[in-house]
């Protein structure tokens, strides 16, 4: 019933993904090391299909990119993770990228051979794309880039790197490679132990026909690539969610506690019903905003509300299904500890929680004003 509004197209290719990541990848990403690019993982990931449904000539839809993140997330958060940022970092490149840079890197990201990095935070400038201080000053052929870059997913071990800087036009887009000239980096850990680190730029020239669309257009190349992302944010989340609705629903079932199973406590079978709703309605949301985008009529509202209520639900969700495994649930390497410490990060990355709430305000109070005007 969870699925009866999607097509058996769709249905198929969830159940297929699920499938692949409990029983392929899930193994693949426990063998890799924590805190750096698990390699292997991300050519599994292409060679069974997955990454070559995000490259192909048209790219993929958004929520083609929310029923695989969500499924993946079900039973391998590292590698939905490692799907989200190859996507992320070459997307840029795909749909802006000359012919020449595209040839050069999206081939390479899509069979899983070359790793791709969105860079594109600050150390004073997250959300605020505005506040970007890496420069480019014009150069013979092209530009010289100098600055920094903070908690950049899958840096400094990436390939290619999408990155924004500020030149004399505004920000534009670049494809920088990872072993560019004057480009060095460091290893940042984090409370999850996923590769990522920071980049600095030492006067790194990059050719002007490695530039992603024109001089100034860098906010609309980000903005066009967050559009299709960030519905698929919630989606990942939700895989998490759903995952620790089936740990906690088990868990319940046959855990004994005063002569009768968990499951019997009202005061628990009402909460996982809750929370099982909670998150029913905000999957639902999330394929709404993909809806939207895919239907050419993108709301940047909309989707703020998806990866709102959803990234919020799941962080509720995963700490309630920790609650009632107690202390069996933060023991290291049980499922839950480890959804605990990467469902956090969701509410953060690709526009933190507040900023979402921001979005979704100023489009209602823009709407009150625009229809007081026209009244």
């Amino acid at each position: 019933m969870n699925d009866v509004h999607l097509s058996a197209e769709q249905r198929e290719l969830y159940g297929d993904t699920q499938a692949l990541a409990k029983e392929v990848l899930h193994p693949i990403a426990a063998e890799g090391q924590p805190g750096r690019v698990n390699r292997r993982l991300v050519k599994a990931l292409a060679d069974h299909g997955l990454l070559p449904r995000l490259f192909g000539a048209s790219g993929t839809n958004a929520m083609t990119l929310c029923l695989i993140r969500e499924a993946l997330a079900r039973e391998s958060t590292d590698a939905e993770s490692a799907l989200a940022l190859q996507g992320l970092g070459a997307h840029p490149i795909l749909r802006a990228g000359t012919d020449a840079v595209k040839d050069r890197w999206v081939p390479s990201v899509a069979d899983g051979t070359a790793i791709a990095a969105f860079a594109l935070t600050e150390p004073d400038a997250g959300s605020d794309v505005q506040a970007l201080s890496l420069t480019a000053r014009r150069d013979v052929g092209g530009y010289r880039l100098t600055g920094e870059k903070l908690w950049i997913s899958n840096a400094p071990e990436a390939d290619v790197y999408t990155v924004f800087a500020r030149t004399e036009e505004g920000i534009t887009a670049f494809a920088v490679p990872g072993d560019a000239e004057g480009l060095s980096g460091e290893h940042r850990e984090l409370l999850v132990p996923h590769a990522i680190g920071s980049l600095r730029f030492d006067d790194v020239h990059v050719p002007r026909e490695s530039m992603l669309g024109s001089p100034g257009e860098g906010f609309k190349v980000a903005m066009r690539t967050l559009d299709l992302f960030r519905p698929s944010v919630g989606a990942g989340a939700i895989g998490m969610a759903r995952q620790a609705l089936d740990l906690a629903i088990a868990h319940t079932a046959k855990r004994q506690a005063f002569g009768r199973p968990l499951k019997d406590n009202q005061a628990v079978a009402h909460r996982i019903a809750d929370l099982a709703t909670r998150v029913q309605a905000a999957r639902l949301l999330v394929h709404q905003a993909a809806a939207a985008h895919d239907a050419g009529a993108p709301d940047p509202a909309l989707a703020a509300m998806a990866k709102l209520l959803a990234t919020e639900t799941a962080q509720e969700t995963v700490d309630a299904a920790l609650q009632f495994h107690g202390a069996q649930g933060l023991e290291r390497g049980h499922p839950l500890e480890h959804l605990y410490r990467e469902v956090r990060a969701t509410r953060i990355y690709e526009g933190a929680s507040e900023i979402q709430r921001e979005i979704i305000a100023r489009r209602l109070f823009r709407a009150a004003e625009a229809a007081a005007a026209s009244g």
